[in-house]
C-alpha cells in the first residue's frame, strides 16, 4: 500500500490558474486503485474542503501548514487520541488557537506601535484585492484556525522588535512576499508524522510518497519514502533542498505531478 501526501499551490494546483486538470490522469488512476491522497497545505480547512469536493477526495487532510489535522470520522479502525469531533471530522489541534494569535498580534502592534494589519482586521473585499481571490475564495481564506497572515509596512528595526516579541511568546514567525505569517511552533512535518503513524498501525507495509515545491514542504518531504520536488513554472526548483532520495519533476506544477505519480504507480514504465 502507498499513501501520497501532496501540497496544493504550485504542486497539484497550477500556480496561476489553480487548476488540477493537468493531473487528471494520475488522479483517476490513484482513485481507481484506492490510493489515499492526503492534502497538506497552508490553506485553511474551508479552502481545502472546497478542493476536496472538486476532487471527490475522502481522505484526511492537513491545514494551515500543519496547524490542524482533519480525519473523516471512522477512517481508522481504532480510536485516535486527542481529537474533537465537529460534524463529519475528528480534528487534532496541533497549532495555537487562532484567537490567541490575533490577540497577541493586536497587543504587540499597540505596545510597539508597529505598522501591522492582520487578516482578521481586513475586510473580505480587501483580502480579495490583495490576494487576487474571488469574494467566495476570500471568505474561505478568512476562516482561519491556526495561522494569521498579516501585512507589515515597517523597517528592519521594527521587524527585529516583532521577532523578539514572537520568540518570547513561544510563537513562530514566517516572512513571506506580500503576507507574513504568525503561528504556533509547528510545521507540515508535525502533522504528517502523526498521520503516518496511524497509517502504519493500520498497515505495517505502507509506503509514503510526498510532493511539494517550496521550503515549507521540506518537513514532510523528509519523512516520506519517496520525496518529490515539483518544478516551478519558470523552470527552476526551490533552492537549498537536499533530501536523500529526492527526485525532481521535469515539468512544472500539476503536469509534473501527473508524471511523477504515474511513475510511482508504474515503476517499470507506463502501459
Amino acid at each position: 500500500m502507498i499513501v501520497i501526501f501532496t501540497d496544493l499551490d504550485g504542486t497539484l494546483l497550477d500556480a496561476e490558474t489553480y487548476s488540477w486538470r493537468p493531473a487528471a490522469d494520475a488522479l483517476k488512476e490513484i482513485a481507481g486503485r484506492r490510493i489515499p491522497l492526503v492534502i497538506i497545505s497552508s490553506k485553511t480547512a474551508a479552502e481545502i474542503e472546497w478542493i476536496r469536493r472538486d476532487l471527490n477526495n475522502q481522505h484526511p487532510f492537513i491545514s494551515e501548514n500543519g496547524g490542524g489535522l482533519f480525519l473523516p470520522d471512522g477512517y481508522f479502525p481504532f480510536p485516535v487520541p486527542q481529537t474533537r469531533k465537529i460534524e463529519e471530522y475528528l480534528i487534532v489541534d496541533i497549532g495555537v488557537p487562532y484567537a490567541r494569535l490575533t490577540a497577541f498580534l493586536d497587543r504587540i502592534t499597540r505596545e510597539y506601535s508597529l505598522p501591522i494589519k492582520g487578516f482578521h482586521a481586513l475586510t473580505v473585499e480587501e483580502i480579495s484585492r490583495l490576494a487576487g481571490l474571488s469574494i467566495p475564495e476570500a471568505l474561505r481564506a478568512k476562516e482561519r484556525g491556526y495561522d494569521e497572515p498579516f501585512l507589515f509596512d515597517g523597517d528592519s528595526v521594527q521587524w527585529s522588535r516583532l521577532e523578539k516579541a514572537v520568540m518570547a511568546e513561544g510563537l513562530a514567525l514566517t516572512r513571506g512576499g506580500r503576507f507574513h505569517h504568525l503561528s504556533g511552533p509547528h510545521d507540515k512535518g508535525s502533522a504528517a508524522g502523526m498521520l503516518m503513524d496511524w497509517y502504519r498501525r493500520r498497515d505495517e507495509d505502507v509506503l509514503f510518497a510526498g510532493l511539494g515545491d517550496a521550503a515549507n514542504d521540506v518537513p514532510f518531504l523528509r519523512l516520506v519514502d519517496h520525496p518529490i520536488l515539483v518544478r516551478r513554472p519558470d523552470g527552476t526548483y526551490e533552492r537549498g533542498i537536499d533530501i536523500p532520495g529526492l527526485t525532481r519533476t521535469d515539468r512544472p506544477g500539476p503536469a509534473g505531478w501527473n508524471e511523477a505519480v504515474r511513475a510511482l504507480i508504474y515503476p517499470e514504465g507506463f502501459p
